[in-house]
């Protein structure tokens, strides 16, 4: 199947080498020349290097004006005299912070070490390893990285749903607002589409093999104040199935030059686009796929708005429900990301509200047929050693998502466990603290493709092509009614929806039943920190290993070779204990909410002096026309305006307040000046 997914329409993107996208950082498995430095590979940005000072001169980049520099106005001296000495032999010398100052998160940043990571940038007529082997020496500098291209393994598109591939379909789902929810056995399998493949000897929908969303949608439809955030492709923001989903940052003008709210990035109205360092989110660059918006799709296209598709957690067709999707955009077409428009994503994601990272990416797994593939990170220690900012960057999200007072305290990662029929799921998802997610068809039997075992955590629909492709001729279309159907933009498909398969699109559904399960929480007022939640998710699964028995048969599609293509038999022994926990189960997950957590209550809550914080009640408790009252108002004042209660710092100081709607509940305000520890302000 291995090499057979590198020209299968359906599969657009192979993911970083996995799904949709690929990172290629060959690992040799020799020491590198210098702890510090990683071996050269072709994938290393020429001109570029990420260097982590050491912190004894972090007070001396600052004084330089370093915390200032950023995308569009870098430095040109660090101030650090050893290092612009070096520096200085090169052309084009420029430098500035991997992560540009949010003033609201910078504390946080600096506690993760964060703000010690630079960039280095200089004409690409000097080695890049040559300039990394020189500054590594100094002991103002504790490690040099190279930057590298997150480059696809392949770039095919989506099988676009047309209207004639509509009029030969035949099953609906009756009462549905939205008219292609009866193709989408991933959410709700009642077994009809087994009556598109009349010749098959094998029941291949299996009623129930879904995600049993129709049950949890009786508790809960999303929250909007449950935010995930898209590492991928951008999301078509303009969709129609898509725009009301869209987070929104309220202090930005979509696409701006300005940076309104100050967290580094201008126009950043719905997420950032970080290979092309804008706020305007793009979808129709030369290779675009649409995997982007296909994954968001799956996770919050809108219900019950009488178009398209449904979504896991899209709401009830109110305004005021629904998850919100944050566009991570670190792939545009031929404009190929990097590592460190990667790791900038990720803390973007962590630091404007996003508590889930739909990762449909990852390395290839080091237990991938070497015929077809080059097997990378085998074991956690190698995936750290050479990947160390990234590891920073998810440590960071990981822990500083979220809020000790909120629905979740940290965040989870959610990775696609890639797409090579490997006994081992790939990295980073493999790691044990992330989510590696293995792909599902419609009878709960593994998918051809899908990499299981070592590393895996949990199973999901991910479309299965090769296993439906049985009969199509010039009146019936089969194949890829076993696939996920989601949204797409309509310059990919005109009626703005189509087919993908993979591992990533079976990562989204598992984010998605994330997503809604933190949404019942935040229903039900309830708090959890991100490993509580995370072990949830993996105990309120549907047991599948009873169905990974016998063998498996599938044909390789080939395009223009349906007829001839061989007949291929899968091993359902091997994924037996190798699926993960089971396959994710949506009601499952907000029954067991329900009988855990921690209630919330109303926070006590940290202002600067002269500044301000909003807070919405309605978050911590029952009630409406909530009223506040603040014991000292020389120290701080209070208001709700529109449901929303605004705390205005006066002085330093602390004082008591009182917030009442249904109940009353006391909390503390404290009034502090700006100015973090270390003076960064």
């Amino acid at each position: 199947m291995n090499g057979i997914i590198r020209i299968f329409v359906l599969m657009s993107v192979l993911a970083f080498g996995l799904t949709a996208c690929s990172v290629e950082e060959p690992h040799t498995g020799v020491k590198p020349v210098h702890d510090d430095i990683p071996q050269m590979s072709e994938d290393v940005v020429a001109g570029e290097l990420l260097v982590r000072f050491d912190p004894r001169v972090s007070q001396i980049l600052e004084n330089a004006g370093l915390t200032k520099s950023g995308i569009n106005a870098p430095a040109t001296r660090s101030g650090v005299l050893s290092v612009d000495e070096i520096l200085s032999l090169v052309k084009g010398y420029e430098i500035e912070r991997v992560f540009p100052v949010d003033v609201r998160t910078e504390d946080k940043a600096r506690e993760a070490g964060l703000h010690l990571w630079y960039v280095v940038r200089f004409s690409e007529e000097f080695s890049a390893e040559k300039v990394a082997s020189d500054l590594v020496q100094l002991g103002e500098v504790s490690r040099v990285s190279f930057n590298r291209s997150l480059k696809r393994a392949s770039t095919r598109k989506a099988v676009p749903l047309t209207g004639e591939m509509v009029r030969k379909l035949t099953s609906v789902k009756a009462g549905s607002d939205d008219p292609l929810y009866g193709y989408q056995w991933n959410l709700d399998n009642d077994g009809s589409l087994q009556n598109l493949i009349p010749d098959s000897k094998v029941t291949k929908f299996v009623p129930g093999s879904d995600i049993r969303a129709e049950g949890a949608w009786t508790k809960c439809t999303g929250h909007p104040d449950i935010i995930v955030a898209v590492l991928d492709e951008g999301v078509d923001v303009t969709h129609p199935d898509l725009a009301a989903s869209m987070w929104v940052n309220e202090d930005e003008v979509y696409g701006s030059t300005e940076d309104a709210d100050g967290n580094g990035y201008a126009g950043d109205r719905h997420g950032y686009n970080f290979v092309k360092q804008q706020g305007r989110i793009t979808v129709n660059s030369r290779y675009d796929s649409g995997h982007g918006s296909h994954v968001a799709g799956a996770i919050a296209a809108r219900n019950n708005n009488g178009i398209g598709i449904k979504s896991i957690a899209g709401g009830d067709g109110s305004a005021d429900s629904g998850v919100r999707i944050m566009s991570c955009q670190i792939f545009a077409g031929e404009y190929v990301g990097t590592l460190l428009d990667e790791v900038r994503a990720i803390k973007y994601a962590a630091d404007n509200g996003a508590v889930i990272l739909q990762c449909s990416w990852g390395y290839i797994s080091g237990a991938a047929n070497p015929y077809d593939w080059t097997p990378q990170y085998s074991t956690d220690e190698e995936w750290e050693e050479y990947n160390v900012l990234e590891r920073k960057a998810l440590d960071y999200f990981m822990h500083t998502a979220g809020s000790p007072s909120g629905v979740i305290d940290g965040g989870i990662a959610i990775f696609a466990g890639g797409n090579e029929s490997a006994p081992a799921a790939s990295y980073p998802g493999a790691h044990p603290d992330f989510v590696a997610v293995a792909a599902t068809a419609g009878d709960f039997t593994p998918a051809v493709y899908s990499n299981y075992g070592p590393g895996t955590t949990i199973s999901a629909p991910g479309g299965d092509q090769d296993y439906y492709w049985e009969y199509a001729d010039d009146d019936h279309w089969v194949g890829e009614v076993g696939c996920i159907l989601s949204t797409l933009p309509r310059h990919i498909s005109e009626s703005g929806y189509g087919y993908m398969e993979g591992t990533s699109m079976a990562c989204p559904h598992v984010s998605g039943v994330a997503a809604l399960g933190l949404s019942y929480a935040a229903q039900k007022k309830l708090h959890f920190t991100a490993e509580e939640f995370k072990a949830l998710l993996h105990e309120s699964v549907t047991p599948i290993d009873a169905y990974m028995t016998g063998t498996k048969q599938y044909k390789r599609y080939v395009a223009d070779l349906v007829e001839s293509a061989p007949v291929m038999t899968l091993d359902m022994n091997a994924f037996r204990g190798g699926m993960g926990s089971g396959q994710v189960n949506a009601y499952k997950l907000l029954k067991a909410v329900e009988g855990a957590g921690v209630q919330m209550t109303f926070p006590n809550l940290y202002v600067s002096e002269g500044g301000q914080t909003t807070v919405v009640p309605s978050m911590y408790m029952e009630g409406t026309g909530f009223t506040v009252n603040v014991e000292n108002t020389t120290i701080a004042t209070a208001e709700m305006v529109e449901g929303k209660m605004i705390v205005k710092g006066i002085k330093e100081g602390q004082t008591k307040a009182v917030v009442t709607g249904a109940e009353s509940q006391t909390f503390v305000i404290t009034v502090r000046r700006n100015a973090g520890s270390a003076g960064w302000l």
